[in-house]
Order: C-alpha cells, then sequence, then structure tokens
C-alpha cells in the first residue's frame, strides 16, 4: 500500500493519500489549497489516479484543496450529507464506503467538532486505521465551540462510536500540535487526558471550559471550503 501523509505548518493540518499501488486509484483526506501542488507532485510521481478527495468536515483555519483538484485531476468530491457545502461531487451517510481499487473507506458520523464531521474506517472488515478528522485528535480533542459544535456530542462521538474500534486501530488526526503523527485507539483510550478515566459530565466541563479565540483565518476559511476552496 502507499500511504503519504502531508503537513501544512500554517493550520498545523495532517492530509492523507493513499493507493493500493503504483499505477493505482488513489484517495486523499482534508487536502490544503497551498499545499496543492505537493499532492499532485506525489500523485504524478507515484503514478496514482486521483480518484476520490475528501473533506472530514468543513475546516475553518485553512482553506480546502477540493476544488483545485478536482479541476486538475477530475476527481469525485466527498463529503459528509449534512455538510453545507453544495459544490462537492457526493455527500456520504453513516456506513456508506468509499471503494477504489484495494482501498475501502467507510464512513462514521461523528460530530461533535462540528455537526457534519465524518470519521473514515480504512477496510472495515478488518479494520487498520481511522481517520479522525478534529474529533479526536492525539491526546486531545477537536474545540466543540463553533459551527454547531458540541461537548455531549463530541463524547458520544469518540466513546460511543470510535472507542469501540479494536485497540490497534491506527488513529491519524487532521491536525496536531506537539510533533505527533499517529496514534492507535487503545492509546486514546488508556492515555487522552481528556477522555481516560473521565465522565461524560465532567469531559463537557473541561471542552466548555477551553475558551480558545477563533482561528484566524475564519472569517476567510469556512465561506471558501463551502465553495470547496474557490471561493
Amino acid at each position: 500500500m502507499i500511504f503519504r501523509q502531508f503537513f501544512d505548518p500554517v493550520s498545523s493540518t495532517y492530509t492523507y493519500l493513499m493507493a493500493s499501488g503504483h499505477g493505482r486509484e488513489a484517495v486523499i483526506i482534508d487536502p490544503v489549497k497551498e499545499q496543492a501542488h505537493h499532492y499532485l507532485a506525489a500523485i504524478h510521481a507515484l503514478d496514482l489516479k486521483l480518484v476520490r478527495a475528501i473533506d472530514t468536515h468543513t475546516h475553518a483555519d485553512h482553506i480546502t484543496a477540493l476544488g483545485e483538484l478536482r479541476d486538475a485531476t477530475a476527481c469525485v468530491t466527498i463529503m459528509g450529507e449534512f455538510t453545507k457545502a453544495s459544490c462537492v461531487s457526493e455527500q456520504i451517510r453513516e456506513g456508506e464506503q468509499v471503494k477504489l481499487d484495494g482501498i475501502i473507506l467507510q464512513a462514521i458520523y461523528t460530530p461533535g467538532h462540528t455537526d457534519e464531521s465524518f470519521s473514515f474506517l480504512l477496510n472495515p472488515a478488518r479494520p487498520e486505521a481511522v481517520f479522525t478528522g478534529d474529533v479526536l485528535l492525539i491526546r486531545g480533542s477537536g474545540r466543540t465551540d463553533f459551527q454547531g459544535g458540541d461537548a455531549h456530542k463530541s463524547w458520544d462521538s469518540i466513546v460511543n462510536k470510535l472507542f469501540l474500534l479494536p485497540d490497534e486501530v491506527t488513529v491519524y488526526p487532521g491536525h496536531d500540535y506537539k510533533g505527533w503523527n499517529a496514534s492507535s485507539i487503545g492509546e486514546e483510550r488508556r492515555h487522552n487526558p481528556r477522555l481516560a478515566g473521565k465522565s461524560q459530565a465532567e469531559y463537557v466541563a473541561i471542552m466548555n471550559g477551553l475558551n480558545l479565540p477563533n482561528p484566524k483565518l475564519m472569517d476567510i476559511a469556512v465561506p471558501a471550503n463551502l465553495a470547496c476552496g474557490n471561493a
């Protein structure tokens, strides 16, 4: 399997490119507009055909590359069914699968960070990894104070959906701010300080007390992303 993890230093965003082999169909998750040339160069160097581009949710801290990649490769752009981004080619529902040569990604509705956030489970018959967007981060979780976020829903998405996956499933988040690049379901269940040993009420109190400033690009990024980055 071909797997590449890209990092955007401005927004601390991770982007993931996958294909089952050279010359085969590829999918990309959470691409950043400013990094699109890197993705296209990798796709060319690895002799891949980009057929799917996915955003886990409407990002507030960077502009998506969905539109640019679709223009460059004719790929199908995908978001969850509750997105307000009418520009995407397909909207996916809970349990539906994105299929390409040798790879299956199953959609899991995981609201909390936003009300339209989805995670994607790699090869669900024998789960290998889950791409959690901003719902579950490494030793943290995505803020819940804008875009329809809800700390109760975040807890439910993480504890009652993601944490039911096998311990060995690798966690690939949408962001990291401390230098981590991957974790696992078992690690996060045991060591995530917002969740391990905490009740739902304690988690909600933590999330509601963060008092974080809005992302610097929020007023620009959200409208642009509702147009797949082409606004």
